[in-house]
């Protein structure tokens, strides 16, 4: 649950300290802009918030891992929340006002993390999993939105080591396979996710796991 709060707080910051200009860039996810994808941000922060209230008694279904539907299919941006998300960054105009929201909701989302128990059970999606399996998965969730973030600001701060190290774990554990050891852990996870193409000698290196990628998340 610690990790969460340090990969959250890391995201926020790169978050607050772009200029207004990088809100225009593309994002690392396909067909958002990073304002699309600021916004995206503040939706998560909202389920966090509403997930965390919503503790149950029925038995678990699902753990950090099983959290996550995987298929190889990556998204068009033409789905109807994807094309919400986008009408409603637009709203904003300003980017200052969407800060200011990832900031108000944000905060308050991550001290709810920090006051959470993390044995108690919490619905969402109609899956029942502990509050810290839950706030685990987001760590995933906030490590590669920040590797988002910053696929054209090379300015902004990446997510910190920690975060990548666990996210490819998990990925690993998604996966049922493990990547090559010299394959850094970013590269790990831009490729397992399909956010970019592996090399001719990372697709050799990977071997029989290649054909399981990419690995999309939803």
């Amino acid at each position: 649950m610690d990790l969460f709060s340090r990969t959250w707080a890391a995201l926020r910051a790169a978050v607050a300290s772009l200029p207004d200009a990088e809100f225009e860039k593309p994002s690392g996810c396909r067909g958002w802009l990073v304002r699309d994808l600021v916004c995206h941000l503040v939706i998560d922060a909202q389920d966090v918030l509403i997930t965390l209230a919503t503790p149950v008694s029925s038995a678990l279904t699902h753990d950090a891992i099983t959290y996550w539907a995987v298929s190889g299919t990556p998204p068009s941006g033409d789905d109807p929340l994807s094309a919400l998300i986008v009408r409603l960054a637009a709203a904003y105009q300003d980017p200052a006002l969407l800060k200011f929201h990832l900031d108000d909701v944000g905060s308050a989302a991550g001290r709810a993390a920090d006051l959470a128990d993390p044995g108690t059970r919490v619905s969402t999606q109609d899956m029942v999993l502990t509050a810290g399996d839950y706030l685990s998965a987001y760590v995933l969730e906030w490590t590669l939105h920040h590797l988002d973030l910053v696929a054209n600001v090379p300015s902004a701060a990446g997510p910190p080591a920690e975060g990548l190290a666990r996210t490819r774990v998990m990925l690993e554990k998604i996966a049922g396979a493990e990547f090559p050891p010299s394959f850094p852990d970013e590269d790990v996870l831009l490729v397992a996710t399909g956010r970019r193409a592996p090399t001719d000698a990372e697709r050799e290196a990977l071997g029989d796991v290649a054909a399981r990628l990419p690995l999309v998340l939803g």
